[in-house]
């Protein structure tokens, strides 16, 4: 299996002066993508000095990586870059309007549970009934209200989809594994500001007990804020919200969504192991000029599981009907039997467009996708992936 194209190599040679040059003086970099995100969203950092303080140690936590390709580090850049401009427009507009402050975000309904678990399917499926709506990906990454100006919005889609093809046009795989277009529903890492969304393609040990230890209800305050000026100036809706990593934020996601009702998808952790490392070793192929297989696997068992013990720690202490437990097993090999129950749990109605939608959904591209990998290739086998997750795994088993 190819993991990224052959133009990846004379690429990173071309760029390699200018990213050796940016990392040597990080600050510099920090300040002038500072002015260029303000400048691209009429907005100002000005205020925002703590959450500035933070990228500040993304940026030098990412610049310090040994292995980091130039493509890697120029990218994540440009990334950062566009997160600080959507930041920084985001709270102009609710500067210039503070109703939005006031905008309820009522129910909505979280799709979590390991990666490679249908937890894409479940959010695609769940975003279409009329009353309901999830943030697409272009939407994360150019946030505005919902009756900004059409030509604003058809050109920021645009961007959006040059951004969304960055990995198809470097990785030949990467379109069966994890296929990405810019005007579906997206996860909310998109506008949660740090996580571990930032370790997919890069390992970045002091990052990663960073984050082990921080506080993440502003993270998740700031994704209420997109989610109100997504919202205003258009009906309100009920949102569909989605991210493996909201496991291990169960308590604080509750704080800022008070009344919101979570999916938890359930599946073999063996199985999940084996296909989320290969996504991973993905990633860290386009990222960086080396890299060992087997540390992607040690380093994403430690964490996976570490999610589900966090997870279900939190689950315990509320209430049982809060949480919707799907099997993955059960709702991909037929999903016509399993949503209905699955609907009326969340508080939605089954009805003949919903199956209709379903039929849609299943026929798109991507969402029948496959690919081979193998757990060994990862320096992991079953009994370590049994261990790691404990009991879990006969909890999985007993569902399906």
């Amino acid at each position: 299996m190819r993991r990224v194209s052959r133009m990846v190599s004379p690429i990173n040679s071309l760029l390699q002066p200018v990213s050796a040059r940016q990392r040597r003086d990080v600050d510099a970099v920090i300040d002038k993508t500072i002015r260029q995100a303000e400048s691209d969203s009429g907005g100002t950092a000005v205020g925002d000095e703590a959450f500035i303080d933070d990228y500040r140690r993304l940026y030098y936590e990412i610049a310090a990586v040994p292995s980091i390709s130039a493509l890697g580090w120029l990218s994540a850049v440009a990334e950062l870059r566009s997160r600080l401009a959507n930041r920084f427009r985001v709270h102009r507009l609710i500067a210039e309007r503070p109703e939005i402050a006031d905008e309820p975000i009522d129910r909505p309904i979280i799709v979590t549970g390991l990666p490679r678990t249908a937890t894409t399917l479940a959010h695609k499926i769940l975003a279409q009934p009329a009353d309901n709506r999830a943030p697409l990906m272009w939407e994360l990454q150019a946030t505005d209200r919902a009756d900004a100006d059409a030509a604003i919005r058809k050109r920021r889609r645009k961007i959006a989809a040059r951004s969304a093809t960055f990995g198809h046009v470097f990785s030949p795989v990467l379109p069966q594994i994890h296929p990405m277009d810019a005007q579906s529903p997206e996860e909310c890492v998109f506008a949660l500001p740090h996580g571990r969304y930032w370790l997919v393609r890069f390992r970045m040990p002091g990052y990663r007990q960073w984050i082990e230890t921080r506080d993440f209800l502003p993270d998740y305050q700031y994704l209420r804020q997109v989610l109100q000026v997504l919202q205003a100036g258009g009906p309100r809706r009920r949102w569909v919200l989605k991210s493996p990593y909201h496991l291990e934020y169960i308590d604080t996601l509750l704080q800022v969504f008070p009344d919101a009702k979570i999916m938890w998808t359930h599946r073999d952790p063996i199985t999940v192991m084996g296909s989320w490392c290969s996504l991973m070793e993905t990633g860290v192929a386009l990222c960086n000029r080396s890299y060992d297989p087997h540390q992607i696997g040690r380093d994403w068992l430690a964490m996976l599981s570490q999610m589900i013990h966090t997870g279900r720690d939190l689950r315990a202490r509320l209430p049982r009907d809060r949480i919707v437990d799907v099997s993955y097993h059960q709702l991909t090999a037929d999903p016509y039997q399993e949503l209905p129950g699955i609907f009326a749990k969340l508080g939605m109605e089954w009805t003949a467009d919903a199956e209709d939608n379903l039929a849609k959904v299943l026929a798109r591209p991507g969402m029948r996708r496959g690919h081979e990998y193998s757990l060994g290739h990862y320096g992991l086998d079953p009994s370590m992936v049994d261990d790691a997750f404990g009991d879990y795994v006969r909890m999985v088993t007993a569902m399906r």
